[in-house]
């Protein structure tokens, strides 16, 4: 059985970017027979801004997506994310560091894949008392890699392209890239279909997930839509939410940068219609990443 997921985060509504992401794993999934999972990912509660889940769960409802049992929240499961890292800490590869970010930067002379690279220094020395610890996984010099459809093959060193991350922050709460993992197994999700900005995760995610001893899902990731200036939409680059009308039009707009195929007629089809072709034609490898 192939399980997709799309796994938003409230921190604005959703924009033509997510509604991109969203059709592509729904569709992928629903092409194969497969279920789809709604998940929230409010993890990080620094960053969810009030009314936002709601909101983007009416908007799936508008566009036509329906999804397979319950909606998860990551802010009620807590008790799961922290059931692995105590499983990791049993196995000696998780441990406390009291670093600040200066601190790191002023001390590390490593650079990977996105900037400075932990030296280490918790490690090898101890914690600084009465300071609030966040937790960090050991990392190794294994090449973690995959094979990715529309990206091609990506791989990493473990310890000189990422180094040892956080999977739990010093201020209680968990890093996305735990989560992330513990939620996809939990879910028994089989295929991700997700955004190219998340590309540099997913070697993260593989190594948690084999030190977990979860399974790997299949990965792909999708072409980014930009705006005018060349930047991912966001909320940061104030996306436009997706419009309440012309929804049809806005999903054909979707399926057309997805690089699928469309009848002549789409304009015209009703909602329900319109996802029936969108399923029974989808065709992944027609994704470039142009």
């Amino acid at each position: 059985m192939v399980v997709g997921r799309f796994a938003p985060s409230p921190t604005g509504p959703l924009h033509f970017g997510s509604l991109v992401a969203a059709v592509a794993s729904y569709c992928d999934a629903k092409s194969q027979g497969g279920l789809w999972w709604l998940r929230i990912e409010d993890v990080d509660q620094t960053r969810r801004v009030a009314g936002v889940s709601a909101n983007i769960i009416q908007t799936l409802q508008r566009y036509g997506f329906t999804w397979d049992g319950e909606i998860v929240y990551q802010s009620q499961r807590d008790q799961y994310y922290e059931a692995a890292l105590a499983q990791l800490r049993q196995l000696g590869l998780a441990y406390a560091c009291t670093c600040s970010r200066k601190e790191i930067a002023d001390s590390s002379t490593l650079h990977g894949i996105e900037g400075v690279i932990y030296p280490g220094t918790c490690l090898q020395h101890p914690t600084k008392p009465d300071t609030p610890a966040a937790w960090r996984i050991k990392t190794d010099r294994s090449p973690i890699g995959f094979a990715d459809p529309i990206q091609g093959h990506q791989q990493n060193n473990m310890a000189t392209d990422i180094g040892d991350f956080v999977i739990k922050r010093a201020d209680g709460l968990f890093s996305y890239q735990l989560a992330v993992v513990v939620d996809d197994a939990l879910q028994g999700v089989t295929h991700v279909v997700r955004g190219a900005d998340l590309l540099n995760s997913t070697t993260r995610q593989i190594y948690l997930q084999q030190l977990l001893g979860y399974p790997t899902p299949a990965y792909a990731h999708i072409p980014l839509v930009l705006n005018a200036d060349g930047q991912k939409l966001s909320k940061q680059t104030l996306a436009t939410a997706l419009p309440d009308d012309n929804i049809v039009a806005t999903l054909i707009a979707a399926l057309v940068f997805l690089q699928q195929p469309l009848p002549d007629n789409a304009l015209s089809l009703p909602l329900a219609h319109l996802w029936q072709w969108a399923f029974a034609h989808w065709q992944l490898p027609k994704i470039t990443s142009d």
